[in-house]
């Protein structure tokens, strides 16, 4: 028990002392009148109050995430409560921090049209592409996902299910933020938090009373535990696996939309490195329960392997620690909350191709032209298998996620001051993602490359990405 509140605790001083931190370094100033305060419009750019954003950004970034990324994660052992602690405060929270404060400086510009105007206009255009495919692949996965899970507990046909879904997208796209987003959602990330803050109780709860027992983390332990260790290499690909709680893309995808609605920069360090902050803890409890429900983590890899899912994990804990009320726990964790992050991510692709059109959205009709199209691609693409979109949906994630890092290092280099804090990171996810293209499998994406190859090439061009960065920002 004392890994797991230790890791809570140094996650909510990350808050407190370096996410302090990072908002006087970037600058944050109430002085500096915000987009919503210039552009007022009725549909994206509404003044919204700081607790129902951090509310919808919360539930925005979360969805699916967190739960099955740190239960898959906890296979890999320990290594998974470093990551999510040290990733989420240095890197995952920054990143955050920053993606949506420079939105905010700039109108509430989406990602690409950032990166675009701090890396260059060729690096705008193939990350219009890339966030695109980015937002799309999480919409369809997250109407597919619910869509077959409201089937087996209703046992009403997955098209049925379906359907609803997409118009439930269809309306939460189109209509006012306001109107669904902002009335509905801050109550849905309430929920999200009090099913993590239930689960986390429930364990702290009972294993001051002696009735269960949390593992300790030893130096034994901190290896790779995962039951298929050699397809499955604790570096990279745990860093790709567990993303929301650690670092995630997707998320700088999702910042603009609030940045639409903020009245203070001084609101940014709680809606956005708070948020993160957040998803962190909800990611440290459901890695905890994963490792500690059935014994050991040994044992959860057995469950897994024997052909349990995520899904079937989390309504187990649920259901037998909390009993009818644990479905309904299962209900909001992973229906509720991947469907309130779908319909935000086709919201945030209508955003981000009306802003490479320059195409205003103050009307129905405009909305409709965008929208249109776009989500007939989306239902084109749910007939494909889910696991074929799933299996590339977290390096998509995290190669977004290096270009947002890069370009962070690239505003703090252009604005003179120490760009390390960002280009740190990005140089080891660099890594990161170059050596699991390398060494995974190819049934992931991978290449296969001998271990010790893949690590020297992936570090290596890492460092050189490092070098080019410091040769073209040099004074």
């Amino acid at each position: 028990m004392i890994t797991f509140l230790v890791s809570v605790g140094i996650l909510i001083l990350g808050y407190l002392i370096y996410g302090k931190f990072i908002e006087r370094f970037f600058g944050a100033s109430n002085s500096i009148e915000t987009p919503v305060i210039k552009m007022a419009d009725g549909v994206d750019f509404i003044p919204m109050k700081p607790w129902r954003m951090f509310m919808i950004q919360f539930l925005n970034i979360a969805g699916l995430g967190p739960i099955f990324g740190a239960v898959l994660g906890a296979m890999y052992g320990p290594w998974a409560y470093v990551w999510i602690v040290l990733g989420n405060i240095f890197m995952g929270a920054t990143h955050d921090y920053f993606s949506g404060m420079l939105s905010l400086r700039n109108n509430g510009a989406s990602l690409p049209e950032l990166v675009g105007k701090y890396m260059g206009n060729g690096f705008k255009q193939v990350l219009r592409i890339f966030t695109l495919l980015l937002l799309i692949m999480v919409g369809v996965a997250f109407v597919n996902g619910p869509a077959d899970l409201l089937s087996n507990y209703t046992g009403i046909s997955f098209n049925y299910w379906l359907y609803l879904i997409f118009i439930y997208y269809i309306l939460a796209t189109l209509l006012p933020i306001d109107q669904i987003i902002g009335r509905i959602y801050p109550y849905f990330g309430a929920a999200l938090l009090f099913m993590a803050i239930s689960v986390g109780g429930y364990m702290i709860w009972h294993s001051f009373n002696g009735s269960f027992h949390l593992n300790e983390i030893s130096f034994a332990e901190l290896k790779n535990m995962h039951v298929n260790s050699e397809s499955n290499i604790l570096y990279p690909m745990m860093f790709i696996v567990i993303s929301c709680g650690a670092i995630s893309g997707f998320h700088s995808t999702q910042s603009p939309m609030m940045a639409r609605c903020m009245t203070k920069e001084s609101q940014g360090r709680s809606i956005f490195y708070g948020a993160m902050v957040a998803e962190g803890i909800v990611a440290l409890i459901w890695a905890t329960a994963a490792m500690n429900y059935f014994g050991s983590t040994d044992k959860l890899n057995e469950m897994v392997a024997s052909g349990h899912n995520p899904a079937w994990i989390v309504k187990e804990i649920c259901q037998t620690w909390f009993g009818k009320f644990g479905a309904t726990l299962t209900i909001i964790g992973v229906i509720a909350a991947p469907i309130t992050t779908g319909d935000t991510a086709f919201r945030s692709a209508r955003l981000t191709i009306a802003d490479m059109l320059n195409f205003k959205q103050g009307s129905m009709k405009n909305r409709l032209w965008i929208s249109v199209p776009l989500f007939v691609l989306a239902f084109l693409l749910t007939q494909i298998e889910f696991t074929t979109i799933w299996k590339f949906l977290g390096l998509f994630n995290q190669l977004l996620s290096v270009i947002v890092l890069w370009m962070g290092a690239m505003y703090l280099a252009q604005n003179k001051k120490h760009h390390w804090l960002f280009s740190i990171p990005a140089t080891f996810m660099t890594a990161v993602c170059i050596t699991y293209l390398l060494v995974a499998p190819t049934n992931n994406g991978g290449l296969s490359l001998t271990i010790n190859l893949g690590y020297f090439i992936g570090t290596g061009l890492a460092l050189i990405s490092l070098a080019i960065f410091v040769f073209k920002t040099r004074d």
